[in-house]
């Protein structure tokens, strides 16, 4: 569990990380408080509080530029290895403060997995050698624990194994750009995290393989607390739970995605979604 792995004495007890009578799901795997986030001096992200629900596929929206893929980066600490990155605020996680001093950056990565936009696959591994390596990188790994039967369980979870199983040891270049992303996605739930981001994940893809990615986001939910940056309206409101419309680096909406398509309560949310600007 979290607890055990990010280190002891650092639950908030009370906090739940969001303002009482906000809109949230009623049971929150992260909660984000007050969250800021610069590159050097340039503040990308202003003030984000959001509850992200347990089990649940959390969709981000808004223009290019308005601080999507930061925002997702401060949620698994990867903003703070970039240039300049820099973040304050708290991200808890199951009631652990994700940010707090004692807790180890990598343990959190291991608990919290990233897909990238554009798949990233080692060209010169093997598709086994791929999804293994997101259990050596991170050095997780048990003795009791046999790696390929770690690699083919991945692989079905990815919904890619009745497709690579005679090939494994081809390499995972190989692959068309649908499956390399399922790949990745097979590499991330190798280390068994509980939440999985997904930074525009079908951008590159095929309107296919776009659709055999949304399959496998839904799925996913079963087990994974999922959370995805796009910029296809129609992707969020096919596949999510929630969505949050963000704009210049703050949260502008934040509702149950039939809310926030629907009924909109701010303008610009609706003046986004209707074409109106971005």
């Amino acid at each position: 569990m979290i607890n055990s792995i990010l280190g002891q004495n650092v639950s908030v007890g009370a906090s739940d990380g969001v303002s009482s009578g906000r809109n949230r799901p009623d049971k929150c795997k992260l909660t984000v408080e007050e969250l800021d986030a610069w590159y050097g001096s340039k503040q990308v992200i202003q003030k984000v509080s959001m509850g992200i629900g347990a089990q649940h596929i959390t969709a981000l929206i808004g223009p290019s530029g308005c601080g999507k893929s930061t925002f997702i980066r401060c949620l698994n600490r990867m903003h703070e290895v970039s240039e300049g990155g820099r973040v304050t605020g708290r991200v808890f996680m199951d009631g652990y403060d994700i940010y707090a001093q004692q807790v180890d950056p990598v343990a959190v990565r291991r608990r919290i997995g990233m897909v990238f936009q554009k798949a990233s696959v080692f060209p010169t591994m093997s598709i086994f050698g791929n999804v293994a390596s997101g259990i050596s990188l991170t050095r997780f790994w048990s003795r009791h624990r046999d790696l390929r039967d770690v690699v083919e369980r991945s692989l079905k979870k990815a919904a890619l194994w009745d497709e690579v199983k005679d090939k494994l040891d081809q390499p995972g270049a190989s692959l068309s750009g649908g499956q390399q992303q399922r790949l990745c996605i097979a590499r991330a739930i190798a280390i068994e995290p509980e939440v999985i981001l997904m930074d525009e994940p079908c951008s590159a893809l095929d309107p296919i393989s776009t659709l055999r990615i949304e399959e496998l986001m839904l799925e996913l939910k079963k087990d994974y607390t999922v959370v995805i940056v796009t910029h296809n309206m129609q992707q969020a409101a096919r596949v999510s739970d929630w969505t949050g419309f963000m704009l210049l680096g703050q949260l502008v909406e934040y509702a149950t995605t039939k809310e926030v398509f629907t009924v909109p309560k701010d303008k610009r949310t609706e003046d986004y979604i209707t074409g109106r600007f971005g």
